[in-house]
């Protein structure tokens, strides 16, 4: 007996109807590839980017959701939003592995014709970073030819990060979280305080009572192993491919991704785990 086909009978008039390509604005993002040098390797180069920061925006829209239900003490679609990010950032890890396909001979084929653009410009990153409660001022620097982006980032920046939000909610159910801490210049670098410290480790002490703060602790370590897996994997592709120059825009390259490893988001979930 041969195979039915699929398609027999069924009629496509989509005269009156969105098509698959119009829903998803196909004829936008298709064409929103423009390779300035004619070296074939410059496509995956813009499509990686592309793709990434199309997966930025994704995050940045489970972030704000989780940030949003923490503040409300419902934490149960928090988890979903911040496990659903943890997926994504797995995609975003995976698209180094493409990227690394590419050698140092392929990417000085066309690497002059970034001009001065640079993955440190990407303000989506940066929206994420300050989101998770990495604030650094310094960092608008590079968008203030750009209004727009730039009063974004401002309004993130004056804005309780996701972590502040976890810390408030400790406080409203109980613990004792020094007002430094519930009510700050927003603006400043988070520093870590050992009262916030205590309050995480006496949750984790206690995991039965406390089980929705204890697994919203390990959500936020989820997405901080996870985005520290990135930034690795993006200086260990930036290191294979041009080594220790610097980048292009003038950033430190290879020095500055290592730097940024450094620096923990969510401290006192870290040096809990020293301590129980």
């Amino acid at each position: 007996m041969s195979e039915k086909d699929p398609y027999e009978g069924v009629t496509w008039d989509l005269s009156k109807s969105l098509s698959y390509g119009q829903y998803l604005q196909l004829d936008k993002v298709l064409d929103a590839q423009a390779p300035r040098s004619g070296e074939h390797d410059e496509l995956l180069f813009i499509i990686i980017h592309q793709s990434s920061e199309l997966w930025m925006k994704l995050c940045l829209h489970e972030l704000r959701g989780a940030l949003d239900q923490v503040k409300r003490d419902d934490l149960k679609p928090a988890f979903k939003m911040l496990s659903r990010v943890g997926r994504i950032q797995t995609q975003m890890i995976q698209a180094w592995e493409i990227l690394a396909t590419m050698t140092p001979s392929d990417y000085s084929r066309f690497r002059e014709a970034l001009g001065t653009s640079s993955g440190f410009q990407s303000h989506q990153y940066r929206l994420m970073e300050f989101m998770l409660g990495a604030k650094n001022a310094r960092t608008l620097d590079v968008h203030r030819s750009d209004p727009v982006i730039l009063a974004e980032l401002e309004t993130a920046l004056a804005t309780p990060s996701l972590y502040d939000e976890a810390i408030a909610l400790l406080a409203r159910r109980g613990f004792d979280i020094p007002h430094s801490h519930l009510d700050r210049d927003w603006r400043e670098p988070y520093e870590p305080s050992p009262a916030v410290e205590a309050a995480w480790t006496a949750v984790y002490r206690d995991v039965e009572k406390w089980w929705d703060l204890y697994e919203l602790g390990e959500k936020l370590v989820d997405v901080e192993y996870r985005l520290q897996q990135w930034r690795f994997s993006h200086m260990k592709t930036v290191e294979r491919i041009i080594g220790y120059k610097r980048g292009t825009g003038g950033s430190a390259g290879v020095a500055y991704l290592v730097k940024a490893l450094e620096r923990p988001f969510f401290p006192e979930l870290l040096s809990l785990r020293t301590v129980i």
